[in-house]
This record gives C-alpha cells, structure tokens and sequence, in this order.
C-alpha cells in the first residue's frame, strides 16, 4: 500500500490573520515585527517579497527595501486562536494529523483509498477550511513527507500539487538544492562548491562521498534528494508546560547563587522551547522555604523563547516573591501557555543580532550538551 501524505501551509498566516479581521489591509504591502529599526521581520506580505523582503530580515533593512511597507505588531492572540480554528477543523474530519508549528499540519491519508479518494478527501477538506476560516492553505500530497513539504512550497500561494510515485524524481530533479529542507545556507553553499546545484545533481552523488563530506547528514541529504522519507506522521500532541525546579542539599539564603541557578534554569527551558519551535505566555517562579511553607508568583507575558527577557521576568518574580527572613529549600520555574510556531515572533523586538546568537548558542548545545553555553552572570551557581 502506498503512503499518501499530505502537508497543508497557512500561506503567510500571520498576515492573513490580520487581513481577515482588518480587510482594509489586502492587497497593502506588510511587515509584522518590531516597529524599531533594531527589531526583525517576523513576518511579510507577498507584497513585500518582490522587494526581496523576507522573514528574520532586519527591519531596518526590510523598511529600506520596501519603504511603503506598513509596520505592525503581532497579534498573538488571534493567532492562537485561528490556528486552533484549523487545527480542530482537520482532527475533527482527518484520522492521523500531525501539527509542526501554529500554520504547519501533515495528514496521514494512507489507506483511504479503499474507502474514498485520498487526494479528493484532501482537496475537499482543503477546500471547506478555507471557506469556514477565510485563510488561504497550500498543500501537497505525495508517498512522504519531506517531497509533499517541497510541493507545498512549489504550490504556493493558495495552490496544490499531488505527485504519484512516478512523478517524485522528475519534480525534484530540477529543483535548486536550497528547496531541501534543512538545507540552509552554508550547505547550499557547500553543495554549490562542489558543483551540486539541483536536487537531481545531489540525488546522483555517491552517498558514501556526501556521508564522508557531510557526516550522517549527507546520507539524509541524499535521501530527501531521491524523494526518501521514512518519517511517519505522528498524531497531534502538545506539551502544556515545561518546568525545572531544585532542591538545596543545604537550605540558603545565598540570593546571588539562587539568582544565577534561576538564570541558569531559564537558559534550559527557553531551548528546549527553540527545540520545539514553542513560545510561552506565561511564567512561574516557585519557592520552598525551610518550613516547607510554599509560594508561587507567575506573569502573563507576550510569547516569547528570548532568554534574556525570560530570565528578566523570573528575576523580577524572585525579587517580589522572595521573603528574606526564612531559608529556602528549593526554587522553581514553570513555562506554560506554550504557544507552537512563534518563535521568532517571540523574538522580534530584539536586536536582529540576537537571533542569529540564540541559534549559534543552541546548535553548540545540540552538538556538545546544555551546559557548554550560557550567560557568565548563570555560570557560577551550583549544578542543578
């Protein structure tokens, strides 16, 4: 039996959102982001892109590019909300989704076929979301998901694309090695120096070459190159909160080590929430005094996965919180109201340089563990 996998994109959804509730808006050149030139893009109109605008752009420079462009901030809570409306809309009628971010979803249509047509219930279903929610989706089906995430792209804006077995390689060959997702820059580069520019070029590498060149990434490269994605799709799930606290084998009132552990713990949790591509709005810090007497503060923020604004909000919370006659036994920090797909919304009022750093922190992390990065202020603090 043969995998039918479909993928559905909310074309530029945070715009559209906005579009759909402000219709004074279509057809007007946007960026979404912060609204100083320090700030980056978190999101754009097609408009805007036949200027060479682009998500994670400096604003500065997209506002040069493009300077007819509206500025606007993000409105997190219609986001949330419209990508519930969707997300409920698909599990309530689909019978496997997966959701990858706020406006990502994979469907699982494997067998259908036996009953009705597979791409026909896609189309359908497509087709019903969008008159129901008023927001465009791209989609692409095809037997994995890696090739039905690359027709989605080719089928933007608000199209489709179905690809039968046959049709995989002869849609993928002529494709420029950038279209590979987690191909990014520096690799397509790389592959272009090795006179690798097409999809079709890489699928007829040897593969012991690109494993030897790339290391266990370069057999993946070759294998989404040749259409191969073993992946299945995995029903729909979403962590409600991520939580660390710590216990002091001696109870303390050292403020200046419970300040940097804290630091610390926020550094933990706001990657594991980058790994997840999820934001929080809401933070809790919680104290454990030596009587065993418990108190817990939290804070409804903008979501966000900004270390240094989450470990501002948990400092404060600690400061306010905290009761300087008693010894505490143990701190805690609780992430909740997890929001998927927001995280560079969640970091759009930075400096544009920050972003790039918080992606260099984490892949060091990824490669050689949590604790080999940090803040120096977090650094000296007993081990959690």
């Amino acid at each position: 039996m043969e995998n039918i996998i479909a993928h559905l994109d909310l074309d530029t959804f945070f715009v559209s959102v906005l579009r759909r509730d402000f219709p004074e808006l279509n057809g007007k050149p946007i960026l979404i982001g912060g609204a100083s030139d320090r700030g980056v893009v978190a999101a754009c109109s097609y408009e805007t892109r036949k200027f060479g605008v682009h998500s994670a752009m400096p604003m500065k420079l997209a506002k040069k590019l493009c300077p007819e462009a509206l500025v606007l901030k993000g409105d997190f809570e219609s986001y949330v909300r419209a990508s519930k409306e969707v997300t409920d809309m698909l599990e309530d009628r689909a019978p496997i989704v997966e959701k990858t971010s706020i406006d990502e979803f994979y469907l699982d249509l494997s067998g259908m076929d036996r009953f009705i047509g597979a791409v026909q219930f896609a189309s359908e279903l497509r087709r019903s979301v969008m008159k129901e929610t008023r927001l465009a989706i791209s989609m692409g089906i095809s037997p994995a998901k890696v090739v039905s995430k690359m027709a989605t792209e080719e089928a933007k804006p608000n199209g489709q694309l179905y690809l039968r077995t046959d049709d995989v390689q002869p849609f993928l060959n002529p494709l420029p090695v950038s279209r590979i997702p987690m191909v990014g820059e520096v690799t397509a580069q790389k592959l272009r120096n090795m006179g690798i520019l097409t999809v079709g070029m890489l699928a007829h590498m040897p593969k012991k070459l690109l494993e030897k060149t790339f290391g266990k990434a370069g057999i993946l490269l070759w294998e989404r190159a040749n259409g191969i994605d073993p992946t299945p799709v995995l029903q729909h799930w979403e962590q409600r909160s991520h939580s660390k606290e710590t216990t002091f084998d001696k109870d303390t009132t050292d403020v200046v080590m419970i300040r940097r552990l804290l630091a610390r713990m926020v550094e933990g949790l706001a990657y594991d929430l980058r790994k997840e591509h999820s934001s929080t709005g809401c933070v809790t810090v919680k104290i454990r005094y030596s009587n065993f007497d418990t108190h817990t503060r939290q804070l409804q923020i903008t979501p966000t996965t900004s270390d240094q604004e989450l470990i501002g909000h948990v400092l404060d919370l600690f400061d306010r919180l905290y009761d300087r006659r008693l010894l505490i036994r143990l701190v805690g920090i609780r992430f909740s109201k997890l929001v998927r797909g927001l995280e560079q919304l969640g970091l759009f009022d930075a400096s544009s340089k920050v972003v790039p750093l918080y992606h260099a922190m984490d892949r060091i992390r990824l490669k050689h563990g949590e604790r080999m990065v940090g803040r120096a202020y977090s650094f000296d603090q007993i081990r959690s």
